[in-house]
């Protein structure tokens, strides 16, 4: 019989441990390598192509279709780098510029890397400056949401 006490566990990931990267490569620093305070779009969906074959009422066939791609919404407190308004503003100069993105998730140390996102030809589709109030006294978060074309999960040397 196994030992319980010898099998080890497996622990799910922590969704506040990540941080993005973006890479445009006309651009010779990265556009952006920071921690947001929220992250979600990564996610594919697959369309599902249904055959009814003639004579069999009881079956349906059902193929792999298409891929479609969520827009990634990305949200950080602002700062005095500037990185994301100017890789908007450099797309909207080149219009066929397009960047690269990995979203890195980490373990509950902040250090060891747990899983990473690929995203490509990523192009920021909107780009929403802080709402300003004087009475609330929060912290001015700015939104980017981002289109790209395809989206891989890339796990980390050694890993399984």
């Amino acid at each position: 019989m196994a030992n319980p006490a010898a099998e080890t566990v497996e622990y799910p990931f922590t969704a506040f441990n990540f941080a993005v990267e973006i890479h445009v490569p006309d651009i010779t620093t990265k556009a952006c390598s920071a921690s947001f305070a929220e992250c979600d779009g990564l996610d594919m969906t697959m369309e599902v192509k249904t055959i009814r074959e003639g004579g069999n009422n009881g079956r349906q066939i059902r193929l792999a279709g298409p891929l479609a791609y969520a827009q990634l919404t990305l949200k950080r407190g602002m700062t005095a780098s500037f990185e994301l308004w100017d890789w908007f503003s450099a797309v909207l100069e080149k219009p066929a510029l397009r960047a690269d993105a990995e979203v890195v998730v980490f373990a509950p140390d902040g250090v060891t890397e747990r899983a990473r996102f690929v995203l490509s030809r990523c192009l920021p589709v909107k780009l929403k400056a802080p709402p300003l109030n004087a009475k609330d006294g929060m912290v001015a978060i700015e939104e980017l949401q981002i289109a790209y074309e395809s989206l891989k999960l890339k796990r980390p040397e050694g890993g399984t």
